[in-house]
Parts: structure tokens; C-alpha cells; sequence
């Protein structure tokens, strides 16, 4: 077994190997195979089989690739994506949470954003990081 890890982690030197992005075609390969399962015995896909078998293939063809500037560029512009997604989820999450509770506003001159509790009325809000003051109603 040690012999077999070694010509592996040999074999492995100058390819790019798992990522984020791989982790994630792995996750949904295998996620696509157990709806595949359930559909199945309705009736038979295959389209979902073609999906699978490439999310497979590209998953490896990634990890065992030596061109590893491509493969970092095509992790960024995933890690990117999946930033913008959760930051999405994140601040709907926050909306519905503490949405009813607090107030958000922006400062005119700099639009840092600040939290305001609700059901103050007029209120003078003091920018913290410009020292702009301005007047909003809660």
C-alpha cells in the first residue's frame, strides 16, 4: 500500500491536483448520480448519465493537468462566482433576519452603509468613517 502511494504522489509532482472548483464537480457528480438513482425507476436518463460521466472526466482531467496557471485562473473565476452567490444569500439572510429590526442607510458622501434601529423617527446619523452627519427618518 505505502509502495502504491509513493508512485502516486510521484506520478502527482508538477500536475495541478484537487481544488475548490474540483470539490465542487465532485459534490454535484455525486449528487446527479443519487437523483439519477431515484429517477430511474421511472424511467431511465440519459441525460443525466451524459452530465455525470462529464462532470467525472472533467474533475479529472483538471486534477491531473500540468498546466496549472489555466486550472488556477478557471479557481478564481469559480471562488469569484461562488463569492457573489453567497454574498447574495448572506444578505437575504440578513434582510429577513434583522430586516424588520434595523434600518440600513447609506452615507451620501462616502456610501458606507449603517445600521439603524427602526422606530426612532427623525434621527441624526453620524457617519463613522467620514464624520458626515445627516438627517433620516427610521
Amino acid at each position: 500500500m505505502n509502495r502504491f502511494r509513493e508512485r502516486f504522489q510521484r506520478f502527482m509532482i508538477g500536475r495541478y491536483g484537487m481544488d475548490q472548483l474540483g470539490q465542487f464537480m465532485v459534490t454535484a457528480a455525486l449528487v446527479l448520480i443519487v437523483i439519477n438513482l431515484l429517477i430511474r425507476a421511472a424511467l431511465p436518463s440519459m441525460i443525466l448519465d451524459a452530465l455525470e460521466l462529464a462532470l467525472l472526466i472533467g474533475m479529472y482531467l483538471r486534477m491531473f493537468s500540468k498546466n496549472i496557471g489555466k486550472r488556477y485562473q478557471e479557481n478564481q473565476a469559480y471562488m469569484g462566482m461562488r463569492f457573489y452567490i453567497t454574498e447574495y444569500w448572506r444578505k437575504l439572510k440578513f434582510r429577513f433576519s434583522k430586516g424588520r429590526r434595523y434600518r440600513i442607510f447609506k452615507c451620501p458622501k462616502c456610501s458606507q452603509k449603517i445600521r439603524i434601529p427602526r422606530g426612532h423617527g427623525k434621527v441624526s446619523i453620524h457617519c463613522p468613517k467620514c464624520g458626515t452627519d445627516f438627517v433620516k427618518k427610521t
